[in-house]
Protein backbone atom coordinates (compact mmCIF):
# COMPACT_ATOMS: atom_id res chain seq x y z
CA UNK A 1 0.00 0.00 0.00
CA UNK A 2 2.68 2.48 1.10
CA UNK A 3 4.76 2.21 -2.06
CA UNK A 4 1.74 2.75 -4.30
CA UNK A 5 0.87 6.10 -2.70
CA UNK A 6 3.20 8.93 -3.74
CA UNK A 7 4.13 11.54 -1.15
CA UNK A 8 1.26 14.01 -0.83
CA UNK A 9 2.47 17.42 -2.07
CA UNK A 10 1.91 20.40 0.20
CA UNK A 11 0.08 23.43 -1.13
CA UNK A 12 2.09 26.68 -1.33
CA UNK A 13 1.67 30.30 -2.35
CA UNK A 14 2.57 31.01 -5.96
CA UNK A 15 6.23 32.18 -6.09
CA UNK A 16 5.41 35.26 -8.16
CA UNK A 17 2.82 36.33 -5.59
CA UNK A 18 4.64 35.45 -2.37
CA UNK A 19 7.81 37.27 -3.48
CA UNK A 20 5.89 40.48 -2.75
CA UNK A 21 4.27 39.63 0.60
CA UNK A 22 5.20 38.34 4.04
CA UNK A 23 2.38 35.80 4.32
CA UNK A 24 3.27 32.18 5.03
CA UNK A 25 4.64 30.37 1.98
CA UNK A 26 3.44 26.87 2.88
CA UNK A 27 -0.28 26.27 3.48
CA UNK A 28 0.15 22.83 5.04
CA UNK A 29 -2.12 19.79 4.75
CA UNK A 30 -5.87 19.64 5.22
CA UNK A 31 -7.37 16.69 7.13
CA UNK A 32 -7.79 14.42 4.11
CA UNK A 33 -4.29 15.13 2.81
CA UNK A 34 -2.82 14.48 6.26
CA UNK A 35 -4.63 11.13 6.64
CA UNK A 36 -3.52 10.03 3.17
CA UNK A 37 0.11 10.98 3.84
CA UNK A 38 -0.01 9.29 7.26
CA UNK A 39 -1.21 6.07 5.62
CA UNK A 40 2.18 5.83 3.87
CA UNK A 41 4.00 5.08 7.16
CA UNK A 42 5.41 1.54 7.34
CA UNK A 43 5.31 1.40 11.18
CA UNK A 44 8.74 -0.18 11.36
CA UNK A 45 9.60 -2.43 14.31
CA UNK A 46 12.76 -0.38 14.79
CA UNK A 47 11.73 3.17 13.78
CA UNK A 48 14.93 4.99 12.83
CA UNK A 49 12.97 8.25 12.61
CA UNK A 50 12.51 8.33 16.41
CA UNK A 51 16.23 7.88 17.03
CA UNK A 52 16.96 10.72 14.59
CA UNK A 53 14.61 13.13 16.39
CA UNK A 54 16.57 15.20 18.95
CA UNK A 55 13.57 15.25 21.32
CA UNK A 56 12.58 11.61 20.68
CA UNK A 57 8.96 12.06 19.54
CA UNK A 58 7.05 8.78 19.07
CA UNK A 59 6.68 9.47 15.36
CA UNK A 60 4.97 6.20 14.28
CA UNK A 61 2.63 6.60 17.26
CA UNK A 62 1.35 10.04 16.33
CA UNK A 63 1.23 9.21 12.62
CA UNK A 64 -0.96 6.16 13.33
CA UNK A 65 -3.43 8.42 15.12
CA UNK A 66 -3.44 10.87 12.20
CA UNK A 67 -4.13 8.02 9.77
CA UNK A 68 -7.05 6.96 11.99
CA UNK A 69 -8.39 10.53 12.03
CA UNK A 70 -7.90 10.96 15.79
CA UNK A 71 -5.98 14.23 15.72
CA UNK A 72 -6.44 14.89 19.44
CA UNK A 73 -4.72 11.60 20.26
CA UNK A 74 -1.95 12.48 17.80
CA UNK A 75 -1.44 15.80 19.59
CA UNK A 76 -1.27 13.98 22.92
CA UNK A 77 1.52 11.71 21.63
CA UNK A 78 3.56 14.67 20.35
CA UNK A 79 3.01 16.71 23.53
CA UNK A 80 4.82 14.10 25.62
CA UNK A 81 8.11 15.09 24.00
CA UNK A 82 7.72 18.46 22.26
CA UNK A 83 6.50 21.79 23.57
CA UNK A 84 6.79 23.58 20.19
CA UNK A 85 5.30 21.25 17.53
CA UNK A 86 3.87 24.01 15.29
CA UNK A 87 7.31 25.63 15.21
CA UNK A 88 9.25 22.40 14.63
CA UNK A 89 6.84 21.28 11.92
CA UNK A 90 7.77 24.44 10.04
CA UNK A 91 11.45 25.09 10.64
CA UNK A 92 13.12 21.77 11.56
CA UNK A 93 15.57 20.27 9.02
CA UNK A 94 13.48 17.09 8.78
CA UNK A 95 15.30 15.99 5.63
CA UNK A 96 18.50 15.40 7.62
CA UNK A 97 16.81 14.13 10.80
CA UNK A 98 13.55 12.16 11.06
CA UNK A 99 12.68 12.09 7.34
CA UNK A 100 16.32 11.48 6.45
CA UNK A 101 16.14 8.26 8.49
CA UNK A 102 12.73 7.12 7.20
CA UNK A 103 12.97 3.54 5.88
CA UNK A 104 10.40 4.31 3.18
CA UNK A 105 12.83 6.95 1.89
CA UNK A 106 15.34 4.28 0.84
CA UNK A 107 13.30 3.27 -2.23
CA UNK A 108 10.61 5.94 -2.32
CA UNK A 109 10.03 9.40 -0.89
CA UNK A 110 10.05 9.49 2.94
CA UNK A 111 6.90 10.17 4.93
CA UNK A 112 6.32 13.93 5.31
CA UNK A 113 6.81 13.78 9.08
CA UNK A 114 7.35 17.51 9.50
CA UNK A 115 4.24 18.47 7.56
CA UNK A 116 2.18 15.97 9.59
CA UNK A 117 3.53 17.36 12.87
CA UNK A 118 2.62 20.85 11.69
CA UNK A 119 -0.89 19.70 10.74
CA UNK A 120 -1.49 18.17 14.19
CA UNK A 121 -0.17 21.26 15.99
CA UNK A 122 -2.26 23.65 13.86
CA UNK A 123 -5.32 21.46 14.41
CA UNK A 124 -4.74 21.65 18.18
CA UNK A 125 -4.52 25.45 18.12
CA UNK A 126 -7.70 25.64 16.00
CA UNK A 127 -9.57 23.16 18.25
CA UNK A 128 -8.49 23.97 21.82
CA UNK A 129 -11.60 22.33 23.30
CA UNK A 130 -10.62 18.99 21.72
CA UNK A 131 -6.87 19.24 22.24
CA UNK A 132 -5.44 17.34 25.22
CA UNK A 133 -4.52 19.27 28.38
CA UNK A 134 -0.95 18.74 29.55
CA UNK A 135 -0.53 16.86 32.83
CA UNK A 136 1.10 19.15 35.41
CA UNK A 137 2.33 17.86 38.77
CA UNK A 138 1.43 19.79 41.96
CA UNK A 139 3.84 22.65 42.72
CA UNK A 140 6.80 21.48 44.83
CA UNK A 141 7.80 24.95 46.02
CA UNK A 142 11.22 24.92 44.36
CA UNK A 143 12.29 27.74 42.04
CA UNK A 144 14.27 27.45 38.80
CA UNK A 145 15.34 30.39 36.63
CA UNK A 146 15.68 30.08 32.86
CA UNK A 147 17.75 32.72 31.06
CA UNK A 148 16.47 33.18 27.51
CA UNK A 149 13.09 32.36 25.96
CA UNK A 150 14.32 30.73 22.77
CA UNK A 151 13.70 27.06 21.91
CA UNK A 152 16.17 25.72 24.52
CA UNK A 153 14.72 27.85 27.31
CA UNK A 154 11.10 27.14 26.40
CA UNK A 155 11.70 23.37 26.22
CA UNK A 156 13.56 23.32 29.54
CA UNK A 157 10.93 25.47 31.26
CA UNK A 158 8.05 23.35 29.92
CA UNK A 159 9.39 20.09 31.29
CA UNK A 160 10.29 21.57 34.67
CA UNK A 161 6.84 23.17 35.02
CA UNK A 162 5.16 19.85 34.21
CA UNK A 163 7.18 18.27 37.02
CA UNK A 164 5.99 20.81 39.58
CA UNK A 165 8.77 23.41 39.62
CA UNK A 166 8.13 27.16 39.91
CA UNK A 167 9.82 28.37 36.71
CA UNK A 168 10.54 31.95 35.63
CA UNK A 169 12.04 32.76 32.23
CA UNK A 170 14.06 35.98 31.96
CA UNK A 171 14.15 37.39 28.40
CA UNK A 172 16.38 40.29 27.32
CA UNK A 173 14.11 41.51 24.49
CA UNK A 174 10.60 42.93 24.76
CA UNK A 175 9.01 39.81 23.25
CA UNK A 176 9.49 36.17 24.14
CA UNK A 177 10.66 33.58 21.61
CA UNK A 178 14.35 34.30 21.12
CA UNK A 179 15.55 33.41 17.63
CA UNK A 180 12.03 32.20 16.78
CA UNK A 181 10.85 35.80 17.22
CA UNK A 182 13.77 37.89 15.98
CA UNK A 183 15.49 35.55 13.52
CA UNK A 184 12.95 33.55 11.51
CA UNK A 185 10.85 35.59 9.05
CA UNK A 186 7.08 35.85 9.14
CA UNK A 187 6.71 33.98 5.84
CA UNK A 188 8.27 30.89 7.44
CA UNK A 189 6.92 31.24 10.98
CA UNK A 190 3.90 33.51 11.54
CA UNK A 191 4.33 35.22 14.90
CA UNK A 192 0.77 36.12 15.98
CA UNK A 193 -0.98 32.97 14.81
CA UNK A 194 1.69 30.31 15.46
CA UNK A 195 4.55 31.40 17.74
CA UNK A 196 2.29 33.31 20.13
CA UNK A 197 0.06 30.24 20.54
CA UNK A 198 3.05 27.99 21.26
CA UNK A 199 4.38 30.38 23.91
CA UNK A 200 0.91 30.70 25.47
CA UNK A 201 0.84 26.89 25.77
CA UNK A 202 4.09 27.10 27.76
CA UNK A 203 2.77 29.83 30.09
CA UNK A 204 -0.42 27.80 30.56
CA UNK A 205 1.77 25.25 32.37
CA UNK A 206 2.50 27.93 34.97
CA UNK A 207 5.76 29.25 33.51
CA UNK A 208 6.26 32.98 34.13
CA UNK A 209 8.08 35.10 31.52
CA UNK A 210 9.73 38.42 32.42
CA UNK A 211 10.83 40.43 29.37
CA UNK A 212 13.34 43.31 29.16
CA UNK A 213 15.61 41.57 31.68
CA UNK A 214 19.25 41.36 30.58
CA UNK A 215 21.15 38.71 32.49
CA UNK A 216 24.48 40.24 33.43
CA UNK A 217 23.04 43.76 33.48
CA UNK A 218 19.48 43.97 34.87
CA UNK A 219 20.13 40.94 37.06
CA UNK A 220 23.03 38.55 37.56
CA UNK A 221 22.84 34.81 37.98
CA UNK A 222 24.38 35.23 41.42
CA UNK A 223 21.65 37.67 42.48
CA UNK A 224 18.95 35.28 41.24
CA UNK A 225 20.42 32.43 43.27
CA UNK A 226 21.57 34.32 46.38
CA UNK A 227 18.80 36.91 46.76
CA UNK A 228 15.75 35.64 44.88
CA UNK A 229 15.75 32.02 45.96
CA UNK A 230 16.33 30.24 42.66
CA UNK A 231 17.98 26.90 43.41
CA UNK A 232 19.09 26.21 39.83
CA UNK A 233 19.54 28.24 36.66
CA UNK A 234 19.38 27.18 33.02
CA UNK A 235 21.25 29.40 30.55
CA UNK A 236 19.73 29.31 27.08
CA UNK A 237 20.90 32.65 25.74
CA UNK A 238 21.55 31.43 22.20
CA UNK A 239 24.20 32.72 19.83
CA UNK A 240 23.29 36.22 18.79
CA UNK A 241 26.72 37.78 18.29
CA UNK A 242 27.26 38.19 14.52
CA UNK A 243 30.46 37.38 12.67
CA UNK A 244 32.01 39.46 9.88
CA UNK A 245 34.67 38.68 7.27
CA UNK A 246 37.25 41.25 8.34
CA UNK A 247 37.58 42.62 4.79
CA UNK A 248 38.04 46.32 3.89
CA UNK A 249 34.84 48.37 3.67
CA UNK A 250 32.72 46.44 6.19
CA UNK A 251 32.19 49.68 8.14
CA UNK A 252 30.51 51.44 5.19
CA UNK A 253 26.88 52.53 5.41
CA UNK A 254 24.71 49.78 3.95
CA UNK A 255 26.60 46.83 5.45
CA UNK A 256 24.52 44.81 7.92
CA UNK A 257 24.82 41.60 9.83
CA UNK A 258 21.96 39.25 8.97
CA UNK A 259 21.06 39.33 12.67
CA UNK A 260 20.44 43.06 12.65
CA UNK A 261 18.63 43.01 9.31
CA UNK A 262 16.30 40.19 10.36
CA UNK A 263 15.72 41.58 13.87
CA UNK A 264 14.61 44.93 12.43
CA UNK A 265 12.13 43.09 10.23
CA UNK A 266 10.90 40.30 12.48
CA UNK A 267 10.95 41.72 16.02
CA UNK A 268 10.62 45.40 15.13
CA UNK A 269 8.18 44.91 12.22
CA UNK A 270 10.14 47.04 9.70
CA UNK A 271 8.37 45.29 6.81
CA UNK A 272 5.02 46.80 7.87
CA UNK A 273 4.11 50.29 6.70
CA UNK A 274 2.42 51.15 10.01
CA UNK A 275 5.72 50.65 11.89
CA UNK A 276 8.41 53.35 11.77
CA UNK A 277 11.38 50.99 12.26
CA UNK A 278 14.10 52.10 9.81
CA UNK A 279 15.41 49.52 7.35
CA UNK A 280 17.69 49.87 4.34
CA UNK A 281 17.52 47.45 1.45
CA UNK A 282 17.72 49.54 -1.70
CA UNK A 283 17.31 48.28 -5.24
CA UNK A 284 20.06 45.67 -5.09
CA UNK A 285 21.25 43.51 -2.18
CA UNK A 286 24.12 41.04 -1.84
CA UNK A 287 23.81 38.43 0.93
CA UNK A 288 27.09 36.73 1.82
CA UNK A 289 26.69 33.14 3.08
CA UNK A 290 24.84 29.94 2.25
CA UNK A 291 23.01 28.85 5.40
CA UNK A 292 19.37 29.13 6.44
CA UNK A 293 19.98 32.61 7.86
CA UNK A 294 21.35 33.72 4.48
CA UNK A 295 18.19 32.38 2.79
CA UNK A 296 16.00 34.17 5.34
CA UNK A 297 17.83 37.48 4.86
CA UNK A 298 17.79 37.18 1.06
CA UNK A 299 14.09 36.32 0.86
CA UNK A 300 13.27 39.16 3.27
CA UNK A 301 15.25 41.68 1.18
CA UNK A 302 13.46 40.41 -1.94
CA UNK A 303 10.09 41.10 -0.31
CA UNK A 304 11.27 44.62 0.54
CA UNK A 305 11.62 45.25 -3.19
CA UNK A 306 15.28 44.51 -3.94
CA UNK A 307 17.01 42.43 -6.58
CA UNK A 308 18.93 39.93 -4.45
CA UNK A 309 22.15 38.01 -5.01
CA UNK A 310 23.42 35.28 -2.67
CA UNK A 311 27.22 35.22 -2.76
CA UNK A 312 28.65 31.85 -1.72
CA UNK A 313 32.20 30.55 -2.01
CA UNK A 314 31.33 26.91 -2.73
CA UNK A 315 28.85 25.24 -5.11
CA UNK A 316 25.16 24.55 -4.64
CA UNK A 317 25.97 20.99 -3.54
CA UNK A 318 27.78 22.36 -0.46
CA UNK A 319 25.11 24.87 0.57
CA UNK A 320 24.37 24.23 4.25
CA UNK A 321 20.82 25.65 4.01
CA UNK A 322 17.79 23.36 3.90
CA UNK A 323 16.93 22.12 0.41
CA UNK A 324 13.41 23.49 0.80
CA UNK A 325 14.71 26.99 1.60
CA UNK A 326 17.09 26.96 -1.38
CA UNK A 327 14.29 25.70 -3.63
CA UNK A 328 11.95 28.47 -2.45
CA UNK A 329 14.65 31.13 -2.93
CA UNK A 330 15.31 29.98 -6.50
CA UNK A 331 11.57 29.88 -7.25
CA UNK A 332 11.23 33.46 -6.01
CA UNK A 333 13.93 34.76 -8.35
CA UNK A 334 16.96 35.15 -6.08
CA UNK A 335 20.26 34.96 -8.00
CA UNK A 336 22.96 32.60 -6.69
CA UNK A 337 26.57 33.66 -7.39
CA UNK A 338 28.38 30.42 -6.58
CA UNK A 339 32.13 29.87 -6.22
CA UNK A 340 32.38 33.57 -5.41
CA UNK A 341 34.05 35.14 -2.37
CA UNK A 342 34.02 38.83 -1.34
CA UNK A 343 37.39 40.51 -0.86
CA UNK A 344 36.29 44.14 -0.33
CA UNK A 345 33.16 46.28 0.07
CA UNK A 346 33.47 49.34 -2.16
CA UNK A 347 31.92 52.68 -1.24
CA UNK A 348 31.04 55.97 -2.87
CA UNK A 349 32.24 59.46 -1.89
CA UNK A 350 29.47 59.70 0.74
CA UNK A 351 30.46 56.49 2.55
CA UNK A 352 27.66 54.27 1.20
CA UNK A 353 28.09 50.86 -0.41
CA UNK A 354 28.32 50.96 -4.21
CA UNK A 355 29.66 47.47 -5.03
CA UNK A 356 30.99 44.22 -3.64
CA UNK A 357 34.42 43.26 -5.00
CA UNK A 358 34.72 39.46 -5.29
CA UNK A 359 37.07 36.79 -6.55
CA UNK A 360 36.18 33.55 -8.32
CA UNK A 361 36.85 30.32 -6.44
CA UNK A 362 37.45 26.67 -7.28
CA UNK A 363 37.07 23.66 -4.99
CA UNK A 364 40.18 22.00 -3.62
CA UNK A 365 40.59 19.23 -1.05
CA UNK A 366 37.96 18.59 1.69
CA UNK A 367 38.32 20.57 4.93
CA UNK A 368 37.64 19.41 8.53
CA UNK A 369 33.87 19.44 7.93
CA UNK A 370 34.24 17.15 4.90
CA UNK A 371 33.31 19.89 2.44
CA UNK A 372 35.83 20.72 -0.28
CA UNK A 373 37.81 23.85 0.56
CA UNK A 374 37.35 26.81 -1.79
CA UNK A 375 40.57 28.16 -3.33
CA UNK A 376 40.83 31.62 -4.99
CA UNK A 377 41.55 31.79 -8.73
CA UNK A 378 44.31 34.42 -9.17
CA UNK A 379 43.38 37.42 -11.30
CA UNK A 380 39.63 36.64 -11.35
CA UNK A 381 38.45 39.63 -9.31
CA UNK A 382 35.25 41.38 -10.40
CA UNK A 383 32.60 43.74 -8.96
CA UNK A 384 28.91 43.21 -8.24
CA UNK A 385 27.14 46.61 -8.11
CA UNK A 386 24.99 46.76 -4.97
CA UNK A 387 23.54 49.17 -2.42
CA UNK A 388 23.39 46.79 0.54
CA UNK A 389 25.60 43.96 1.80
CA UNK A 390 24.23 41.53 4.40
CA UNK A 391 26.76 39.29 6.13
CA UNK A 392 25.21 35.91 7.05
CA UNK A 393 28.35 34.13 8.22
CA UNK A 394 27.20 32.56 11.46
CA UNK A 395 27.02 33.78 15.05
CA UNK A 396 28.61 33.12 18.40
CA UNK A 397 27.28 33.40 21.97
CA UNK A 398 27.13 36.78 23.70
CA UNK A 399 29.89 36.79 26.37
CA UNK A 400 27.89 38.84 28.92
CA UNK A 401 26.59 35.97 31.08
CA UNK A 402 29.99 34.24 31.29
CA UNK A 403 31.79 37.51 32.08
CA UNK A 404 29.43 38.35 34.95
CA UNK A 405 29.22 34.86 36.50
CA UNK A 406 32.25 33.56 38.40
CA UNK A 407 33.17 29.96 37.70
CA UNK A 408 31.49 29.63 34.29
CA UNK A 409 34.09 28.35 31.82
CA UNK A 410 33.88 29.01 28.08
CA UNK A 411 35.54 27.49 25.03
CA UNK A 412 37.83 29.34 22.62
CA UNK A 413 34.74 30.11 20.54
CA UNK A 414 33.02 31.74 23.50
CA UNK A 415 30.57 28.88 24.08
CA UNK A 416 29.72 27.81 27.62
CA UNK A 417 31.39 24.58 28.72
CA UNK A 418 28.72 22.00 29.65
CA UNK A 419 28.57 18.21 29.80
CA UNK A 420 26.16 16.01 27.84
CA UNK A 421 23.42 16.73 30.41
CA UNK A 422 23.91 20.50 30.39
CA UNK A 423 25.81 20.82 33.68
CA UNK A 424 28.29 23.71 33.50
CA UNK A 425 31.50 24.18 35.50
CA UNK A 426 29.51 25.95 38.23
CA UNK A 427 27.25 23.95 40.55
CA UNK A 428 23.55 24.62 40.08
CA UNK A 429 24.01 26.30 36.71
CA UNK A 430 23.06 24.39 33.57
CA UNK A 431 23.17 25.45 29.91
CA UNK A 432 22.14 24.23 26.49
CA UNK A 433 21.34 25.15 22.91
CA UNK A 434 23.39 27.58 20.85
CA UNK A 435 25.00 29.08 23.99
CA UNK A 436 26.84 25.74 24.32
CA UNK A 437 26.99 24.35 20.77
CA UNK A 438 27.26 27.57 18.79
CA UNK A 439 24.64 28.35 16.15
CA UNK A 440 22.65 25.18 15.35
CA UNK A 441 19.00 24.19 14.83
CA UNK A 442 15.82 24.85 16.79
CA UNK A 443 15.19 21.16 17.48
CA UNK A 444 18.76 20.50 18.70
CA UNK A 445 18.37 23.43 21.11
CA UNK A 446 15.09 21.96 22.33
CA UNK A 447 16.72 18.58 22.83
CA UNK A 448 19.48 20.21 24.89
CA UNK A 449 16.89 22.10 26.94
CA UNK A 450 15.02 18.88 27.73
CA UNK A 451 18.22 17.05 28.75
CA UNK A 452 19.13 19.92 31.05
CA UNK A 453 15.63 19.92 32.58
CA UNK A 454 16.07 16.26 33.48
CA UNK A 455 19.50 16.98 34.95
CA UNK A 456 18.13 19.91 36.97
CA UNK A 457 15.34 17.71 38.31
CA UNK A 458 17.86 15.04 39.39
CA UNK A 459 20.21 17.67 40.87
CA UNK A 460 17.48 19.30 42.97
CA UNK A 461 16.06 15.96 44.14
CA UNK A 462 19.55 14.87 45.24
CA UNK A 463 20.12 18.23 46.94
CA UNK A 464 16.90 17.84 48.95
Amino acid sequence: MAERIPRVPVREQDPKVRAHNFEEVCYGYNAEEAKLEASRCLHCKNPHCVGACPVGIDIPGFIAQVAAGDFGAAAEVIAKDSSLPAVCGRVCPQETQCEGSCILGIKFEPVAIGKLERFVADWSHANPDQAPAAAVAPRNGRKVAVIGSGPAGLACASDLAKWGYDVTIFEALHKAGGVLEYGIPEFRLPKETVLKSEIEAVTALGVKIETDVIAGRTVTIDSLMDKEGFEAVFVGTGAGLPKFMGIPGENLCGVFSANEFLTRNNLMMAFREDYLTPIHAGKKVCVVGGGNVAMDAARTALRLGAEVHIVYRRTEAELPARREEVHHAVEEGIVFDMLTNPVEVLGDEKGWVRALKCIRMELGEPDESGRRSPVPIPGSEFEIPTETVIMALGTSPNPLVAKTTAGLETTRRGCLVADENGATTREGIFAGGDAVSGAATVILAMGAGRKAAKAIDEYLKAKA
